[in-house]
């Protein structure tokens, strides 16, 4: 019995390498890419752009989202820090969407694991599901229910990565963005920004990766079949993006650490739509409700569940049969959930180059004032750290 659990551990972590040996040029570049992007956009101006829910308030704040962390702990700290500072409520939570679900990384992840279709449906559903987020607060919200969170959000309890979310480390200056990323303070810039988010999401890449990697050596496919509903080709496509928001919720894996899972979800029978509305739950796993209910308040943390996870759904569903319409849709189910394999091909040849450029913005990171006390200082309190991670 030892030697079989024995095997059976081995071949979980194997699963977990072969993902993580598949993915790891891509997360080297994607958050290298976000990094870029963070390094000239500046936090501190981003409430001052947030002043209503009109659409076009809600498409900045969906941009300035899609150019920040992908780290889901950080993008619900600094939607409050924005509210607290005077943004308004429903563009902050457009942000909060925007910050996890229509980033690179993410993008990129998808595509290697699962494929186009769904970087597509990802990319299509995400705005959908912040429009529907939108109009559902237009209907739902009581302006007493905000004043209620934003009374809860100024005693400043604590949530995860406090720290990090209030961290601006944008380059200064008025020159031209592409003159400020070729500065000394630029490259600075930017080190800090793929270190510090890679400390952020590591915790959950590698959970996720452990999780999807014990998922796929222990639970047999007929588990999945009957789950969701794969012998009901009509039910199932319903079925799905209701099921999938409550597998994640109790997986306790966000960010882009719920794409592996995704992966072993859709070799297992979830419909495409249940993997879309499964990676748009990251927002609403376990520890994220209790930070909304420390946060805001128990009646906001609920209010939050209650339309999050109907907007999710409700895009997940839409995106399945608009795509189903295109026959967009997979035929196969073969997402790259294999056993580890290591053979010089373009992947290895990838990540032999990916792995020197982290190491490089990483040996950048330390040269110039970066150390484990500004890593620690990312799950701080924000007033006492606002300031100290500007680029040298």
């Amino acid at each position: 019995m030892v030697a079989s659990i024995g095997s059976e551990v081995v071949q979980a972590l194997s699963f977990a390498f072969g993902m993580t040996w598949e993915v790891l040029w891509a997360l080297i570049l994607g958050f290298a890419l976000s990094a870029v992007v963070q390094a000239v956009v500046a936090k501190r101006e981003m409430r001052r752009l947030l002043p209503d829910d009109s659409p076009k308030t809600l498409v900045i704040a969906s941009g300035l989202g899609a150019a920040s962390s992908s780290c889901s702990y950080a993008s619900v700290a600094l939607a409050r820090s924005l509210f607290r500072k005077g943004a308004n409520f429903t563009a902050a939570m457009a942000f909060e969407f925007a910050s996890t679900n229509l980033v690179i990384e993410l993008g990129i992840i998808i595509w290697l694991l699962l494929g186009w279709q769904f970087v597509l449906g990802e990319f299509v559903g995400g705005p959908l599901m912040i429009v529907l987020l939108a109009l559902a607060f237009r209907v739902f919200l009581k302006q007493s229910l905000v004043d209620e969170a934003l009374q809860e959000a100024e005693k400043g309890r604590l949530g995860s990565m406090e720290g990090h979310a209030e961290m601006d480390m944008s380059i200064p200056g008025h020159e031209t963005w592409w003159r400020r990323l070729r500065s000394p303070a630029g490259f600075t810039s930017i080190a800090n920004y793929f270190v510090m988010d890679w400390a952020a999401v590591a915790r959950d890449v590698f959970g996720g990766l452990l999780i999807a990697g014990a998922l796929a050596a222990w639970v047999s496919d007929s588990f999945w079949q009957r789950l969701f509903l794969s012998h009901h080709e009509t039910l199932s496509k319903i079925w799905g993006p209701l099921i999938g928001p409550a597998v994640a919720i109790i997986s306790f894996v966000c960010s882009i650490g719920n794409v592996p899972l995704a992966a072993v979800l859709w070799n297992g029978g979830i419909s495409f739509g249940g993997v879309l509305a499964f990676i748009f739950a990251d927002l609403i796993i376990l520890p994220i409700l209790d930070i909304y209910r420390r946060y805001y308040g128990w009646r906001m943390a609920g209010f939050l569940l209650v339309t999050f996870y109907g907007t999710m759904a409700a895009a997940g569903l839409i995106v399945e049969f608009l795509f189903q319409g295109f026959d967009l849709i997979p035929s196969e189910r073969n997402a790259k959930v294999e056993m580890a394999s290591v053979t010089w091909n373009y992947t290895t040849f990838l990540n032999i180059v990916f792995l020197t450029i982290a190491a490089v913005l990483l040996w950048r990171y330390f040269r110039r004032g970066g150390g484990i006390a500004m890593l620690r200082a990312m799950d701080e309190p924000a007033d006492e750290h606002a300031h100290h991670a500007h680029a040298h």
